[in-house]
């Protein structure tokens, strides 16, 4: 009789085995519908993918820095135009203005 209680355990032990493998095999299914269906929706609904908005964003990131060193160029070479300018206008006033139908 000793048998009878460890059989009844080891029965209700490998019932809940069962059960719980059949719980995770039930989870794993229910993810998959659900991911396929997420998928769908995300598909039909036109939204970019992670890789393509990341080479996206490394691209305008790139631009932007491109954008700042050319208008830094472009500062500088307006500030050699500005000196320049002003070293002509310096020159031109300390010479009497040429009228260019005269002749000495």
């Amino acid at each position: 009789m000793s048998n009878g209680p460890n059989r009844i355990l080891d029965e209700f032990a490998r019932l809940m085995t069962d059960a719980a493998g059949a719980a995770q095999g039930v989870r794993r299914e229910m993810e998959t519908i659900f991911r396929t269906q997420a998928e769908r929706i995300l598909n039909s609904m036109d939204v970019v993918q992670r890789e393509e908005f990341e080479a996206m964003r490394d691209m305008a990131a790139k631009a932007r820095s491109e954008n700042t060193s050319l208008a830094k160029k472009i500062d500088a070479l307006e500030e050699r135009i500005a000196l320049l300018e002003a070293s002509k206008a310096t020159e031109a006033a300390g010479k009497p203005p040429s009228s260019p139908g005269l002749k000495k």
